[in-house]
């Protein structure tokens, strides 16, 4: 079977959104910009609510895959279309799920995306850093809404202070729940007052969004699945004297945030993985 690779992606993504040199300009012109940070963030938001994710198929039947309680956490994840799962929706039916890439322009001028760490008393994943998220429920409208749900719930963003703009290609995660990263933009940040859920995060934080595609305090390991070989992409970064790793799933789609925002591939080798998947998909089934 035919894999898309990394390459074909980035030129579809250059091919639906405006040149690189616009959004530059955009995030660089704060002293043209009459009414400020607000102004940027509008013009940005309407480029990218240009850009259309690659198609995939709306799941019909789910199938009882778990993924630690609902939640989407830090671990191996692919672009779906990337994987032969993804492309045999008759045969293969994940669970879906949503993350929430909220942008928001920082004191220097900077894009930034807002981060958790989970609760070091979870029983899976504590402690690693996610984006806020998790799986659709019966009364969510769509993906946005999703995001949006599980953000106030996890940090008490409110979501009538974000307003989403588009949507990625899918990911999968380890143990095959189906996540759409979904792009809001908070223009007034000052408006938001984090309140924590103590069961499930442990501290919020934001990040640049361009670390993502620079090789400056990144490190690889490679992989293996069934005999193809993959990277894995590890970013460290420091807060004060707070110090987090932001690796696996999350890395992964903030990696395919930055490359449709600012319009250009990582400084480094991506290398997504063209894996095959066994026939029998079950509850047990994970990539690596």
């Amino acid at each position: 079977m035919h894999m898309v690779s990394f390459v074909r992606t980035s030129a579809t993504i250059r091919s639906l959104l405006p040149r690189a040199s616009t959004i530059s300009k955009i995030m660089d012109s704060s002293s043209n910009a009459g009414t400020g940070g607000s102004q940027r963030l509008f013009t940005l938001a309407q480029h990218l609510r240009q850009y259309k994710a690659p198609s995939f198929p709306e799941d019909i039947v789910e199938q009882r895959i778990e993924e630690s309680g609902g939640k989407v956490v830090t671990q191996v994840g692919f672009p779906e279309a990337a994987t032969p799962v993804g492309q045999n929706p008759e045969k293969f039916r994940p669970k879906k799920a949503a993350v929430l890439i909220c942008l928001f322009e920082g004191d220097d001028g900077d894009l930034r995306v807002i981060l958790t760490k989970r609760s070091s008393k979870l029983s899976t994943h504590s402690g690693e850093v996610a984006l806020p998220g998790g799986k659709a429920e019966e009364g969510d409208k769509d993906d946005g809404d999703t995001a949006k749900r599980e953000a106030n719930e996890e940090i008490g963003l409110d979501p009538e202070l974000v307003n989403v703009v588009t949507v990625l290609q899918p990911f999968l995660s380890k143990h095959l729940l189906r996540v759409v990263p979904v792009i809001g933009i908070l223009n007034d940040k000052k408006a938001f007052k984090p309140v924590l859920n103590p069961a499930e995060v442990e501290a919020v934080f934001d990040a640049p969004l361009e670390m993502f595609l620079k090789d400056e305090n990144r490190r690889q390991e490679e992989r293996e699945w069934m005999g193809e070989k993959f990277l894995l992409h590890f970013f460290d970064y420091g807060v004060g004297h707070k110090k987090y790793l932001i690796w696996g799933l999350t890395a992964g789609i903030l990696i395919r945030a930055a490359s449709v925002v600012y319009q250009r591939p990582p400084a480094f080798v991506e290398q997504n993985p063209k894996f095959k998947v066994p026939q029998n998909v079950s509850n047990d089934t994970t990539l690596p």
